[in-house]
């Protein structure tokens, strides 16, 4: 989490082998927050506790698909998607 006083300025919250892959399941910066690198060092921190060959996976919200590229983060062609509701054959 990242504090500005009392208040949550912003969250990180992950799932992790430590070994292979981290999935970043939810990256989310305050309105009033945004811009001041908060998110950046919230996935720095989140990437200083993997292990050293762990890599970051994510799926992005709509709003937040220009902004995983200008941190690195790199577009992945096999990612899918069974949404709720839909049957599993």
């Amino acid at each position: 989490t990242a504090w500005d006083g009392d208040l949550v300025a912003g969250i990180a919250r992950s799932l992790t082998d430590f070994s292979y892959v981290c999935y970043l399941a939810d990256l989310a910066v305050r309105d009033t927050h945004q811009k001041l690198g908060i998110g950046r060092e919230l996935i720095a921190r989140t990437r200083a506790e993997l292990g050293p060959r762990s890599m970051i996976v994510l799926l992005a919200a709509p709003a937040a698909v220009d902004y995983y590229p200008k941190l690195g983060f790199t577009k992945h062609g096999s990612a899918w998607v069974l949404r709720a509701g839909e049957e599993l054959r």
